[in-house]
């Protein structure tokens, strides 16, 4: 970039703006959605975790590598630009693995819009004609009914129970069976034990489970029938069924396990390509652009943009809830409408290129951003106020993953559509986006280490009452708490990276902390969460939350007035002097020796004056 090319600041921003709101549109179509289409697969919730856990742990490793290189070899443009296209082209592939055989579950779905979508089962057809919506809805039917008992590890839309494990077949409390003899009248009756079929509808308290996948159906019918033979011809038929799988299983190691295992192995290992591709994004974005701003004296503007990713991601998260809400749910023959998510997240992502094309960057060969990191976490390290912030922001960030898990989950329990799910998400990004309105009073009433701890607190409040939610809109009145758990918290983080950086370390300092809530303690909680979850149920993965980060915030406030306050550094003092020590002491000297020779010269001066008269 030359110097004599000048520099249009407000279509900069407008650009980078404009990016922000579309890549933030995209993500918040998809990922606040993800676990529930791995709960729709089959996927168990320590399984669920796992994907998450090791989703985040790619994303902190990652990213700055990915960033760096993208910087050394000057590839900044082309890595945005690829990062885009493959995350969406990844995320679709997704919906090429197929759901397993039992527990496949559809997202909220009513029984008539079941029973108005293409079946090509005709005796469930008749099941859900005799059977009834009254006997189906959540509201009308009986307690004993509703508790089931699953040995496969899947959480039933019903009510989601602790200590479960995993086993090829579903064995219910209460099941559907239907006579050979007579297929039109269709009885209730205890059992222990259902085999189901591929087409068949499975039926576990109010929801109606059908396999959607068009694609998928040889294949479950193949598995189906390997397991359907007797003790004598076990061996004969797991043989035929392994060379028949041998198309779809592309790894060894999954031939000899069971149809859930091979899903979960297929889900990691595409999640984990997925986030590998979508990481290096933001990072590289967000540097060029910072890069760039500071070239032209505009870095003060730089966190003018952030505003725009949460409006973005206020209008994903609440128009793909809508949109999904409005569908069948089977669309375009048998596939289901929680695909909608992923083709709105390439539609989107597909939008973002144009302003990728043209988005202002600049590369500053200069700065190096490696030994940035490294003298921010010094910073942090030598600082306790610092310290403490940085483990309030892991526990937030272990807490945060168990609402981003698993809140939608607790929702679907009690009848929630994707149009609860995508508004209460939506009421909770712009609660949070309205925050600095209120800073200013916010501050005067309130010091920053105040403001962290009242932050954390609000989140523990928010998941004490996520483990009460009695109905489907029951979420939205805990979301406007988000302007303080979120909002209060980082703008807190905030000051305290101004308070403790050197210039110009201030966004490292405050990437370090990004990067323990939002990746390292959402990984740590992703992995406890699934297995608490798995353990005890969702309602007590939240109290243990909600409970863990209250008792740190009955503590934060003592250990903040025992550790030693720091002098706050003049960073006009540093800026004048050119950010050194040595020119700093230099500059004084010279001062004082000026300061003293004009004293003198005034004193001679007036002495002149005085022998004169």
């Amino acid at each position: 970039m030359k110097r004599n090319k000048q520099i249009d600041i407000r279509h900069a921003l407008a650009l980078a703006g404009t990016f922000n709101f579309l890549c933030s549109c995209a993500r918040a179509c998809l990922l606040p959605f993800l676990t529930l289409y791995f709960r729709q697969l089959g996927l168990t919730p320590a399984m669920t975790g796992i994907v998450m856990g090791t989703k985040h742990l790619i994303s902190v490793v990652w990213s700055p590598v990915a960033s760096a290189l993208s910087k050394h070899y000057n590839k900044r443009r082309v890595v945005i630009n690829g990062s885009l296209v493959c995350s969406a082209a990844v995320a679709l592939v997704l919906l090429l693995i197929p759901p397993t055989d039992v527990n496949t579950q559809t997202s909220a779905c009513n029984v008539s819009d079941l029973s108005s979508g293409p079946t090509p089962n005709v005796g469930g057809n008749l099941l859900m004609s005799s059977i009834g919506p009254s006997i189906l809805s959540p509201t009308t039917q009986p307690k004993a009914n509703t508790a089931l008992v699953s040995q496969s590890g899947v959480t039933l839309p019903a009510k989601t129970l602790p200590d479960t494990k995993s086993a090829p077949v579903v064995t219910s409390k209460m099941s559907l069976h239907q006579p050979d003899g007579d297929k039109s009248h269709p009885q209730l009756s205890q059992e222990n034990t259902v085999n189901n079929s591929a087409g068949e509808p499975k039926i576990s308290g109010s929801v109606i489970h059908r396999t959607t996948s068009s694609a998928a159906a040889p294949l479950r019918n193949k598995r189906s029938e390997s397991k359907s033979g007797s003790g004598e011809q076990l061996g004969e038929k797991t043989t035929e069924g392994e060379k028949r799988e041998g198309h779809f299983d592309f790894l060894g190691s999954l031939k000899v396990m069971d149809p859930l295992h091979q899903l979960f192995f297929l889900i990691l290992i595409t999640v984990s390509v997925w986030e590998s591709s979508s990481a290096p994004l933001e990072w590289t974005a967000d540097d060029g652009l910072y890069e760039y701003l500071d070239y032209a004296d505009a870095s003060d503007r730089y966190s003018s943009t952030r505003v725009w990713g949460l409006l973005g991601g206020a209008c994903g998260v609440g128009g793909a809830g809508l949109l999904v809400s409005q569908l069948s749910c089977v669309i375009a023959g048998q596939t289901s409408r929680s695909a909608v998510h992923f083709y709105c997240y390439a539609g989107v992502a597909a939008l973002a290129l144009p302003a990728a094309t043209y988005l202002p960057l600049y590369l500053n060969k200069k700065r190096d951003r490696a030994n940035g990191l490294l003298k921010a976490m010094q910073l942090v390290r030598g600082s306790p106020r610092a310290l403490l912030c940085a483990v309030t922001t892991l526990l937030v960030g272990v807490a945060g993953s168990a609402v981003d898990n698993f809140l939608l989950w607790q929702m679907q329990d009690l009848g929630s559509t994707e149009l609860h799910m995508g508004l209460s998400l939506a009421l909770a990004l712009l609660s949070q986006a309205a925050f600095p309105l209120l800073a200013g009073r916010v501050s005067k009433l309130l010091s920053p280490g105040r403001v962290l701890a009242v932050g954390a607190a609000s989140l523990g409040f928010q998941c004490f009452y996520y483990s009460f939610l009695w109905g489907p809109w029951a979420a939205l009145p805990a979301q406007v708490l988000s302007c303080f758990s979120s909002g209060a918290l980082w703008w807190a983080v905030k000051v305290q990276c101004e308070d403790v950086a050197t210039p110009g370390a201030e966004r490292s300092v405050r990437r370090i902390y990004s990067a323990l809530s939002l990746h390292l303690g959402s990984a740590l909680g992703s992995f406890v969460g699934g297995f608490v979850v798995q353990r005890f149920g969702l309602t007590w993965l939240f109290r243990g939350a909600a409970v863990g980060l209250l008792l740190w915030c009955v503590c934060l406030p003592l250990l903040q007035w025992k550790a030693p306050r720091q002098r706050r550094i003049n960073y006009s003092r540093l800026l004048a002097a050119d950010a050194s020590e040595a020119s700093d002491s230099e500059s004084e000297q010279e001062r004082d020796w000026l300061d003293k020779a004009m004293e003198e010269d005034r004193g001679n001066n007036n002495n002149g004056r005085r022998i004169k008269h």
